[in-house]
């Protein structure tokens, strides 16, 4: 018992109370504001007033210079107190892991274990999210067993940390097996199990991940903003779209009823995620409706749905888009922002967009970023630039990768220069740069639209002896087109028939190509007729085949296929082309008659065909031009 026998006394102790109340107070502020110098004020007065011995005043000190990424000044103040507890181990080994200081994590943890203190359940849930950072599997064991030893495993946080280790070191099964030893589960057990789950890619979407969902809701578990964000990017795609997109309109039907949208900060994520669903559905307009409601959009809502527009091929709205986000939301895109907008210029013949957008990346040095440097090199060469994109390639200011190779080489596929592209390729792995699939498609490509045959068929027996790339679809029917515009047709049909993979649609319609080329109607029948197969809903090849018959005057064969056609309610869109002039793109469909200028248009036409004709190059009638 303590007896204050003066005033002065008393005054001392409430000003050393006031005192550390107010250290406290600070030492929240530069933990809130992650102020370095605040934190170095708050250290010299805790030295001044005594209270380097107070665990309370010392955790917080040494989480705010942790918060502050000053690991070691941590250790230090750590060292500083001579009676150590549990609570400030746990603090310094939470500091080093927010640092990433994994190493100094486990040799504190082996310190603590070796000392008279055990570690308790925020120090071994700690040290199990380390051991899955770094994958340790084995340190992860450890961890689980100890968990175990002292009863800490059925601690649900203890629990969540061993399961997403195990789920971070690809032991999904394992995973499996903790979870259902659980005695108690919380909505981070579910979401554990979920991502875990879609990330080992051992559980289909169909099947078993959603009865998993199904489970969790019968065990009476809401599902939150990261159980959704973890299964929306499942959700479309081009495989059972139906299916998985009325998985996704599930999925935002609850996010809605629930208002997981609007009651939590990740609301801008979900829908992010939502507008990427729809926008997989090949359903841009769904998403267009999702970022209209939004109250506030940030760089990645923006960006999320100008990628949407993108991947569906509305181009212009991309680009539209692109430009409100700047002027409209005053918001300055980033590089990812960059990237998704830059294939709209390529598509559209934008040369004028694209150098705007090199220029901007420029300007704000982004221009180093590999995956914007590889999406320039690609929108050079699309846009017809093929020196600028060369002259990219060639600045040694970023480290070029496969897709750096593959896009250079497609570039001069593209324009016909396959003996630079095959040179190109050849530089390629005289550095030591393998080739993937895209790479062996873009020379191969090259080599096809070029007629270097033999240079091609030897690339492709390389890839696949020495390389070990597995033949794709693609690749198959880059063989077939080189075959094909040689003229050796019979031999791309055998090496259909001994393909690796099944003919697609782009096979059989390379042979296609070769045998209208080549006047091979009996090939070109042969190989229409595969492709109404694969495709029974295309109305491109029924046309096709019908134009075939209707050369050989076969009407009866083309009666039949129209018929065919109407039957199915298959009717072909008409073809499109636009042209870039003065930064503005103008679009033309067959017999349109829409431009403003259509008139001269077709009036210069029919001069151009009265010169070519008068020349012997052509035989073209005006009249079914503008039908």
């Amino acid at each position: 018992m303590i007896f204050f026998s003066s005033r002065n006394t008393f005054t001392f102790i409430s000003s050393r109370c006031y005192s550390s109340a107010r250290l406290l107070h600070f030492l929240q502020l530069s933990i809130a504001c992650r102020s370095l110098q605040l934190t170095k004020q708050s250290h010299s007065q805790i030295i001044s007033f005594g209270l380097t011995s107070n665990p309370f005043v010392t955790t917080k000190l040494i989480t705010a210079y942790a918060l502050c990424g000053q690991a070691t000044q941590s250790h230090l103040v750590f060292n500083s107190n001579q009676h150590k507890n549990v609570y400030l181990y746990n603090t310094l080994i939470s500091g080093y892991v927010k640092n990433h200081a994994y190493n100094e994590a486990f040799e504190l943890f082996n310190v603590m274990c070796c000392s008279d203190l055990s570690p308790d359940d925020f120090t071994l849930a700690t040290i199990a999210k380390v051991c899955g950072e770094i994958k340790d599997l084995n340190v992860g064991k450890l961890i689980h067993g100890k968990s175990i030893k002292t009863g800490f495993v059925e601690d649900i946080v203890v629990a969540n940390s061993l399961m997403s280790m195990y789920v971070r070191c690809g032991k999904c099964q394992e995973s499996v097996s903790l979870f259902d030893e659980m005695p108690q589960r919380n909505v981070g057990s579910w979401n554990v199990l979920i991502s875990g789950c879609v990330n080992s890619g051992n559980f289909s979407f169909g099947k078993d991940l959603w009865e998993i969902v199904m489970d969790m809701q019968i065990d009476g578990v809401n599902f939150d903003a990261f159980t959704v964000s973890s299964l929306l990017p499942l959700c479309g795609g081009n495989d059972n779209i139906a299916r998985k997109l009325d998985y996704g309109r599930e999925l935002h039907c609850y996010i809605i009823r629930n208002e997981l949208d609007i009651s939590l900060d990740s609301d801008l994520y979900l829908d992010c995620c939502l507008i990427d669903m729809y926008s997989r559905s090949n359903n841009p307009g769904a998403g267009r409706r999702v970022f209209d409601l939004m109250k506030h959009k940030n760089v990645y809502a923006w960006t999320a749905m100008i990628n949407g527009y993108v991947q569906n091929g509305a181009l212009d709205e991309a680009l539209v888009l692109f430009r409100e986000m700047q002027v409209k939301d005053r918001i300055e895109p980033n590089k990812v922002s960059l990237v998704c907008v830059l294939p709209a210029c390529s598509s559209l013949g934008g040369l004028t967009g694209g150098k705007q957008i090199h220029g901007f990346a420029i300007r704000k040095e982004l221009n180093d970023d590999l995956s914007l440097c590889n999406a320039l090199i690609d929108m050079y060469s699309k846009c017809g630039s093929l020196n600028c994109a060369r002259q990219f390639f060639e600045d040694s200011s970023f480290h070029k990768d496969a897709i750096s190779w593959s896009s250079i080489i497609s570039g001069y596929g593209l324009h016909g220069k396959g003996e630079e592209a095959v040179s190109l390729y050849n530089k390629m792995l005289s550095l030591g740069n393998k080739p993937d699939t895209i790479t062996i498609v873009g020379v191969l490509s090259a080599c096809a639209r070029t007629g270097l045959t033999n240079e091609g068929l030897n690339i492709y027996n390389s890839a696949i002896n020495v390389y070990g790339i597995k033949p794709t679809i693609e690749i198959c029917a880059c063989v077939v087109d080189m075959l094909g515009r040689a003229g050796q047709l019979q031999r791309s049909l055998e090496f259909i028939k001994t393909m690796p993979v099944e003919p697609g649609p782009s096979v059989w319609g390379a042979l296609v190509s070769a045998s209208v080329i080549h006047g091979n109607s009996e090939m070109q029948d042969f190989a229409y007729k595969s492709l109404i197969q694969l495709e029974p809903e295309n109305p491109s090849n029924y046309v096709s085949l019908s134009n075939l018959y209707a050369s050989s005057r076969r009407w009866n064969v083309v009666a039949a296929v129209r018929t065919m056609m109407k039957d199915r309610g298959l009717k072909k869109s008409p073809g499109c082309s636009w042209i870039s002039i003065n930064g503005k793109t103008h679009c033309f469909c067959v017999g349109d008659k829409a431009h403003p200028c259509s008139d001269s248009i077709y009036e210069m036409l029919h001069d151009l065909i009265l010169i070519m004709e008068g020349a012997g190059t052509c035989s073209i009638d005006l009249q079914m031009m503008t039908q």
